[in-house]
Parts: C-alpha cells; structure tokens; sequence
C-alpha cells in the first residue's frame, strides 16, 4: 500500500493514506448518530494521533466538498454524516484498524458526553468587587435539583471551580446530600472514589 498523507504527530499504528482518514472522518460521524464541531472532530483524530492535522482538515473540505458530509455555515461549524458517509463507513470500516476506530469511537463519545454535562449543568462566572461569585447548577431536567454558590479570591480559580464541577456534577450532587443529610458512610465512599 503507497502512503500519501503526512505522517507528522502521528503514533504507530494511525493512518498514512488519505483514503484511510476519510474513511475515518465518515465513520465517525457515522458512528457517534451526532453533529460534530469541525473543531472537535479534527481534535478528536488529531490529539489521539491517528492522523496529521492537514489531512483530517483536507478530508473535511473535500468530504463536504463533495456532499459525504454536511458542514453548516455557522460558528462553530457543525460536521454530519450524509447518506454517501454512511454507506462509506458501512461499506469501508473494516479498512481501519480496529485500534484506530476504537480509539477516535471512544475520543468522540467522551467528547459528546461532555458538552451533554456542560450544557445540562451550567456553571456562572461573575466578577465581584473582591473576587469572582461561581454558581453552579445541576440539573434534573425541567428544573435544577440543586445550585450552589461559592466565592473565589481569582479568576484562574473560579474557572478550576468549573472544571472540576463539569467533570462529575453528579459527584458533587451526591456528596453535597450526603453532607447536608449526615450519611458520613456515603461521604467517605464518595471521598475513597467510590462514587465515581
């Protein structure tokens, strides 16, 4: 087999063909039934080492290109599978590797998973005249089960509070009642990573 895509950033194992990156790009969003930012899915290849920068933003142009896949206008630009990506992905996946789809499946669900907690449990950062007020909400749906606020002397610390809180809000819901209600046992587990 010839390689014809560049090879820089890539692991052992990626891909060196711009078929196989486009194969790639197709099973993605086939796979993950989700729009992706054009953003996201080149970071999600990318940063996993699968394939070089230029040739996932090259398959993307020319995918789109060629109708395989729709990218919207907007900001961010939002990539999803058409019909043509989905027989591509149906019909080519087998040419990956098994590590390489596992790897850029895996990549993307993790990725979804977490702009589904960031949007469902929002986090407010507003400045004060001696630090920065942190709101957290998480919700249950229709309403919040719960919302907290918690002051920060510094802004680097106000967007630490965030992260960790939008890494596992359901931590911090089950901690924070345990605490409010004395189940020490369940504050210890959660505490010891049992909760996680």
């Amino acid at each position: 087999m010839k390689y014809d895509a560049f090879t820089g950033g890539i692991e052992p194992g990626g891909l060196r063909t711009k078929d196989e990156v486009r194969i790639l790009v197709c099973y993605l969003l086939t796979s993950v039934q989700a729009p992706l930012s054009k953003e996201d899915l080149v970071a999600i290849v990318v940063e996993n080492g699968l394939a070089n920068y230029f040739e996932v933003a090259d398959a993307v142009a020319e995918l789109a290109g060629k109708g395989v896949i729709r990218v919207s206008g907007g900001r961010p630009q939002m990539c999803a599978a058409e019909e043509p990506a989905r027989m591509i992905s149906g019909q080519l996946e087998s040419v990956l590797p098994p590590t390489v789809r596992h790897k850029a499946l895996c990549a993307a669900i993790a990725l979804l998973d977490r702009a589904k907690r960031e949007r469902e449990n929002t986090v407010e950062i507003r400045r004060t005249e001696h630090g920065y007020r942190v709101t957290c909400h998480i919700s249950g749906g229709k309403e919040d089960l719960m919302d907290f606020s918690l002051y920060v002397p510094d802004r680097m610390q106000a967007d630490l509070v965030k992260e960790n809180f939008q890494r596992s809000p359901g931590t911090v819901y089950r901690m924070l009642l345990a605490l409010m209600t004395g189940d020490r046992d369940a504050a210890a587990g959660l505490l010891e990573g049992d909760g996680r």
